[in-house]
């Protein structure tokens, strides 16, 4: 049987290069254009249940602002594992090689086995996703039944389209009414959602 991964379309390859693009242009002054976050994303790591020994993945990890976090959160016993598709931010994310092993790699065709995860963690992740359904899929597919997703960001969907200059849409994906029909349909059972000016979290169950 061949198990060879199905090719890619024009449409996801084109996203792909698209967001591979827009990151790789910013990937140098990124940490320093943004406040540093780490007490917020502290606190979503803390509300995330993740407990020492277990392996998390940070999906879109970027210049890797949680992996040290993430580390504190697993202990010497668990397993830290960044993954994002651009070199360029991987390359800042080497800064945090102690904390974490780095992957280059597209979150909607991980190289990993099923179930060996037991917390995805995705700080702006999803609507940089190209295919968000295919997405939450793959990243369903490497959680191990029980799992956790926690999609973060530090600041929440109002405030975040402020500081773009930009209103928000009536069909903003991460609105609570777009995204848990979408989780539900991609092997993950919403369990809560947070969006606050200076916080938005969403957990999920993988099923």
């Amino acid at each position: 049987m061949d198990t060879s991964p199905t090719p890619r379309s024009a449409a996801h390859s084109r996203e792909l290069a698209e967001t591979r693009a827009f990151f790789a242009e910013r990937a140098a002054r990124w940490d320093g254009k943004y406040p540093d976050d780490s007490p917020r994303y502290a606190a979503a790591i803390g509300d995330t249940g993740l407990a020492p020994g277990q392996f998390v993945i940070d999906a879109g990890c970027g210049t890797g602002r949680a992996l040290p976090l993430l580390r504190a959160a697993v202990g010497p016993a668990g397993t830290v594992l960044g993954v994002d598709l651009t070199p360029e931010m991987l390359e800042q994310a080497t800064a945090h090689r102690d904390a974490a092993a780095l992957l280059l790699a597209d979150c909607t065709r991980l190289p990993l086995p099923d179930a060996v995860a037991d917390l995805v963690f995705g700080a702006g992740l999803v609507s940089h996703l190209p295919g968000p359904a295919a997405g939450l899929r793959e990243l369903a597919r490497v959680t191990r039944p029980g799992g956790r997703l926690a999609l973060f960001h530090p600041l929440g969907r109002a405030a975040l389209a402020a500081r773009k200059g930009r209103p928000l849409t009536p069909d903003d994906l991460r609105a609570r009414e777009h995204l848990f029909p979408l989780l539900a349909a991609s092997g993950w059972a919403p369990l809560s959602y947070t969006d606050e000016p200076d916080r938005y979290l969403v957990l999920a169950e993988r099923t």
